[in-house]
């Protein structure tokens, strides 16, 4: 015949109590803390943890091997949680530098270097490097098939240049139209090379395309911002 241990029996009652009332009393505060410690799964979690403790029967314990093994992945989860945590503070830094970023640019005035040139109607407005040694310079502008359509000789003194879409058979360049500039460069008649020419043109947007900060302007061009210059 099998005895019962009524002080056993007193303590899993009283556990099972316990457990019902920090049940009801957790329930209450899911909401409260589902954005603090991480979320409902982590929540749950703690409340099967616990609950598994109380109401566990003292005759048989939970077993050590398995209560080490729960208490891990309640570490890894408490640790992925505080990762979350940190990496939206990342995402809200790289935000805050990016609006910064932003405000440093837009508006401003830019040289942006690029052999292929949009045309809007409006005179294009541009600089060059000319390489070292080099005493003459001649500009020459073909459209999208290729053809020269305007040739100029380039005075190497000059801080910056205009074209204004004039063609050298007295056409006008058509307006959203694409020409390649290419600056052919002299040192008396040696030939030294051809340059592309920087375009002077105004910051309108800022973004990120796959993880590089782009520029965008008022000439349609579009570059990374470590490749842009600002026009003082």
């Amino acid at each position: 015949m099998s005895t019962v241990n009524p002080a056993a029996t007193s303590q899993t009652q009283q556990s099972q109590a316990n457990a019902q009332a920090s049940q009801t009393k957790e329930t209450s505060e899911s909401s409260e803390n589902k954005d603090t410690f991480g979320g409902e799964d982590f929540n749950t979690f703690i409340r099967l943890l616990t609950a598994q403790v109380q109401n566990q029967d003292p005759m048989k314990p939970l077993d050590s091997t398995q209560f080490v093994e729960q208490l891990a992945t309640f570490s890894s989860l408490e640790q992925q949680v505080r990762s979350n945590d940190s990496l939206q503070n990342i995402a809200t830094m790289i935000g805050d530098l990016h609006s910064m970023l932003a405000n440093d640019w837009l508006g401003k005035t830019v040289a942006v270097e690029s052999s292929w040139v949009p045309y809007s109607g409006e005179a294009v407005q541009y600089s060059m490097n000319m390489p070292e040694g080099a005493e003459r310079a001649v500009l020459n502008i073909r459209n999208s098939e290729g053809e020269t359509v305007w040739t100029e000789d380039l005075d190497p003194e000059a801080e910056t240049y205009s074209w204004d879409g004039s063609f050298e058979d007295g056409g006008q360049a058509d307006s959203d139209s694409v020409f390649e500039f290419a600056i052919d460069t002299y040192q008396g008649d040696a030939y030294l090379g051809t340059i592309a020419p920087k375009v002077i043109t105004t910051v309108t947007d800022v973004g990120n395309e796959n993880g590089t900060t782009r520029v965008g302007t008022s000439s349609k061009l579009t570059a990374d911002v470590r490749d842009v210059e600002k026009v003082d």
